[in-house]
C-alpha cells in the first residue's frame, strides 16, 4: 500500500472510495474543497459556501479550517464517527454520541483529496514551561485548590484556547490561564474573555490566573473583574505528554 493516495478533482464515487479507504485503514484524510457546513448539537449553526481544508484523523478528530486563524472554524473531538453519503452532493458526516452532535460538510467541489497512511509512534516531549505547568496541575490539582479537578487541556472556545479547564469542589467550571513569567494586563484580559465566553452557556464560571507573579496593574484588574490568582512556579525539566484526558463537553 502506498504511503499517500490522492485524486485531483475527484468524482463523487472516487471521493467515497477514498474516504472509505481512509477510515477503514485508519489513515489521515485531508480534503481541499468548496463546501458548506451544518452543525446540530448543543446549538445549531450553518457556515456558507467557501474554500476550506478538512482534516479527519484516525481517532475521529474532525477539523475544518478556513484560510485565516489557527483554530478550526468547526470541529468534532476524538471518538466521533465519520462517514460519507452520496446525496445530490457528497456529504461528509461526523457524529458524536455523548453529547449528541452532528457535523455535516456538503462538498460542493473537491479540488484535492489525500489519504496519508502515517506511522508515528512517538510521544510529544513537553518542554515549554506553560506546558509543564499544565502537566503539574493534572498530576497535582491541589496546587490550585483542594477539590479542584482538571478536565481538559487546550480547550478551543470562541475567542481562543483555554489552557486548562476544570471544575471546583462545588461543580463550578474553572478556567485557568497559565503564564510562565510575571502576568500582565494582557493575561487578565485573556482570562476575562474566556470566562465571559463560557458564561454564555454555563452560567457560573470562575477564572484563575496562574503565574509566578503579577504586575500591580494586573492585580488591580483581577480584583475589579472578580477573577482570582494562584502563584505557581513553572517546574523544571520536560515530561512526556499523557495521551488521554477527561472531557468536559
Amino acid at each position: 500500500m502506498p504511503k499517500v493516495e490522492f485524486r485531483a478533482n475527484p468524482s463523487p464515487e472516487e471521493i467515497k472510495l477514498l474516504v472509505d479507504s481512509a477510515i477503514s485503514s485508519e489513515a489521515l484524510l485531508t480534503i481541499f474543497a468548496h463546501c458548506r457546513v451544518y452543525y446540530d448539537g448543543r446549538a445549531k449553526s450553518e457556515l456558507g459556501s467557501g474554500d476550506r481544508v478538512i482534516i479527519v484523523k484516525p481517532d475521529g478528530s474532525f477539523l475544518i479550517h478556513q484560510s485565516k486563524k489557527r483554530e478550526p472554524v468547526n470541529w468534532q473531538p476524538p471518538g466521533s464517527v465519520v462517514h460519507v453519503e452520496l446525496r445530490e452532493k457528497p456529504v461528509l458526516v461526523s457524529v458524536r454520541r455523548k453529547p449528541p452532535e452532528t457535523l455535516e460538510v456538503e462538498l460542493e467541489e473537491v479540488y484535492l483529496i489525500t489519504v496519508f497512511h502515517a506511522e508515528d509512534y512517538e510521544e510529544l516531549a513537553l518542554t515549554g514551561s506553560e506546558a509543564e505547568m499544565a502537566e503539574l496541575i493534572f498530576e497535582q490539582p491541589e496546587v490550585i485548590e483542594p477539590g479542584f479537578k482538571p478536565l481538559y487541556r487546550e480547550k478551543p472556545v470562541k475567542h481562543g484556547i483555554v489552557d486548562v479547564l476544570g471544575v471546583d469542589s462545588q461543580g463550578n467550571i474553572v478556567v485557568l490561564e497559565l503564564k510562565r513569567r510575571r502576568a500582565d494586563l494582557h493575561a487578565v484580559s485573556q482570562l476575562k474573555r474566556y470566562v465571559e465566553t463560557l458564561k454564555e452557556e454555563h452560567g457560573n464560571v470562575r477564572g484563575i490566573l496562574v503565574a509566578p507573579s503579577l504586575t500591580s496593574g494586573a492585580r488591580k484588574l483581577l480584583e475589579k473583574e472578580g477573577l482570582e490568582f494562584r502563584k505557581l512556579q513553572p517546574p523544571k525539566g520536560g515530561k512526556k505528554s499523557r495521551g488521554k484526558q477527561l472531557r468536559l463537553f
